[in-house]
């Protein structure tokens, strides 16, 4: 319970300080939405100034700030600029569908890289170890919006098997279809997070697992006769988890980072496709709602890592 509470502390410390440097730096962009350019040629100063008074952008900044951290509390991220609609709205339409991709791309990214990473340590200098080493290095010397345009030119071009972009090409689909149909969408951008992911974690288990294989105890494992799977299961797995589970913790970030680049290309309305288009338009209020929400998820994310390995460790303590 302790530990609990300190990782709430935690999170709504750095929620303030990510709100706060968020602020700043949005504040310090040297353009705006209320630029004469953005709204309409012939809108005059009046009006603009009339617009800041309703937004409360005439007031001090660190009046706004004050206000925005009030209205933060009641789960108010304010009226976007550009669709006048409430930004809570806009943002929890769209986190369902980058919810589903990171996650499941998390549970491929842990699953493919600790079999690729035990399997290569176990046949050290072998063929498959040759073979995911290099496939490690593709993976991570390799950027996300060149691997999602290449999968686009080979697989919805030129093959002609998977959709190109978007989240449905049945318009009146209903049920199990309509699902079946998303989930089809999915497939491609999902495939490029899950192999843009496993190129590092892969050499990292790989070279624990052969640290894992040099120790005391698997030698006398070895000597009582243990299998190669009573081995993975009783000493090798176990001593894993802890530090792939943190690493997969931090790495949160670039993951769900990444959706903005990949809904962008695919076209997929989450929200990494409203936060790209709303810092095209410097729509401020939908931008700073989509930074507190990202990084209220990432520090979530962190958390239920610490509380997984809590479970696995009893005697885990992070401080």
């Amino acid at each position: 319970m302790k530990l609990f509470l300190k990782k709430i502390l935690y999170l709504i410390i750095m929620l303030f300080i990510i709100s706060l440097i968020s602020f700043i730096a949005i504040n310090a962009a040297p353009n705006s939405f209320f630029a004469s350019g953005d709204l309409n040629p012939n809108i005059t100063e009046e009006a603009i100034a009339h617009l800041k008074a309703i937004y409360g952008l005439d007031k001090p900044l660190y009046v706004q700030f004050y206000a925005w951290i009030i209205a933060l509390l009641h789960l108010d991220f304010g009226i976007s600029f550009a669709s006048g609609e409430l930004v809570k709205n806009e943002i929890l339409s769209r986190v369902p569908i980058t919810l589903t991709i990171n996650l499941i791309s998390m549970f491929l990214v842990f699953i493919v890289s600790l079999y690729l990473g035990i399997k290569a340590a176990l046949n050290k200098n072998s063929l498959f170890d040759k073979f995911a080493g290099q496939l490690s290095l593709l993976s991570f010397s390799m950027p996300s919006f060149y691997l999602a345009l290449l999968g686009v030119l080979v697989f919805s071009i030129w093959l002609e098997i998977l959709p190109i972009a978007g989240l449905h090409s049945l318009s009146n689909a209903t049920g199990l279809t309509y699902y079946l149909d998303t989930a089809w969408h999915l497939v491609l951008p999902i495939s490029i997070i899950t192999f843009g992911g496993i190129g590092s974690l892969t050499l990292y288990i790989r070279s624990l697992t052969i640290e894992i294989l040099k120790s005391d105890y698997i030698f006398f494992a070895k000597a009582r006769g243990l299998s190669k799977k009573e081995m993975l299961r009783f000493y090798i797995l176990p001593n894993l988890y802890p530090p792939v589970i943190t690493l997969l913790g931090l790495s949160l970030p670039g993951i769900i980072g990444g959706s903005v680049i990949l809904e962008s290309i695919f076209s997929i309305d989450g929200m990494g496709l409203l936060f790209y288009q709303s810092a095209l338009s410097h729509d401020y209020p939908v931008i700073m709602g989509i930074l507190i929400i990202g990084a209220f998820l990432t520090l979530l994310g962190n958390i239920l890592a610490d509380v997984i390995l809590l479970k696995l460790n009893p005697n885990y303590d992070n401080n």
